[in-house]
């Protein structure tokens, strides 16, 4: 049996783009024979599913577990490159088994999640033709932790001092609609402050030219404000009353909202440019391995 090196290992997986310890476990099995491990995981199917994971996976599922106490959640994000697949049963059972995971040991980030379902994450890839990915996870903790799932693409987690399930749950499906950045005015950046103001000179550059110093600043801060209250959750009005702001509607439950998370499917990844053509040859190059 030849020796396991790391730069034997290292070698197998710049040949099949798996991860290290799938070579190493292969490289084990076949002995320490390089062509025998390569020819086991073509056989295993193994290598095209890591050639998949190359590719980009910008659709998929939010995935939502709540305590049964009700003062603890977790949400997750599994992607995938169809909104097809996201619909499938296979697929959903892979996000409900990471879900499980990752509220049965309490994980606060996805890293060990995503080494925990690496080999059922091969296997999904590899039954499907898809790349299948776990991207982020938080979990958070409160008084009162409430949630709302909109379809499979966005979901949120509200944490509350004091207040209800029920009035969690109302402030989740407004922040879910709403999507605000921060929970308090204060919790905007000095950055994005600047920025709002930037480009609201520039798209009144006319309105203010020639107007005294004091009145161009009263229409800026007349702006922030209004950009405050519109980034902000507390400041926000509430989507099913429309009067109500939502710091106010907590209040009147007897809570304070404490934090929030919102998940959108997709939100950030950059799909990059697509080249058909390339994309085609591709996949028959793929088909004839």
């Amino acid at each position: 049996m030849a020796e396991i090196t790391a730069a034997l290992v290292k070698e197998l997986r710049e040949r099949t783009g798996l991860g290290m310890m799938e070579c190493k476990k292969a490289l084990v099995a076949a002995e320490g024979d390089i062509e025998k491990a390569i020819d086991d995981m073509r056989a295993a199917g193994a290598i095209k599913a890591a050639k998949k994971s190359g590719n980009i996976a910008a659709e998929g599922a939010i995935g939502i577990k709540l305590a049964a106490d009700g003062k603890a959640g977790v949400i997750i994000e599994v992607n995938s490159q169809t909104d097809f697949l996201a619909l499938q049963d296979d697929f959903k059972g892979f996000v409900a088994a990471s879900l499980d995971k990752a509220f049965a040991d309490s994980l606060t980030d996805a890293a060990p999640l995503i080494a925990a379902q690496e080999e059922a994450r091969l296997a999904l890839v590899s039954k499907c033709g898809e790349n299948v990915n776990i991207r982020r996870l938080t979990r958070v903790e409160g008084d009162v932790v409430g949630s709302y799932l909109h379809g499979h693409r966005i979901g949120v987690l509200v944490v509350l001092k004091g207040g209800n399930a029920e009035l969690a749950k109302d402030i989740a499906m407004h922040v879910a609609a709403s999507n605000p950045a921060v929970l308090n005015p204060s919790d905007v950046s000095d950055e994005l402050v600047a920025k709002e103001k930037e480009i609201f000179m520039a798209l009144n550059a006319d309105k203010i030219a020639g107007k005294p110093a004091n009145i161009v600043e009263n229409m800026i801060n007349g702006r922030i404000n209004k950009f405050l209250a519109e980034a902000s959750l507390v400041e926000q009005i509430f989507i099913k009353d429309g009067e109500t702001k939502v710091g106010d509607l907590a209040k009147k439950g007897g809570a304070e909202i404490v934090a929030f998370v919102r998940y959108e499917v997709g939100e950030g990844i950059d799909k990059g440019e697509v080249d058909f053509a390339a994309e085609v040859a591709a996949q028959v190059a793929a088909s004839k391995q």
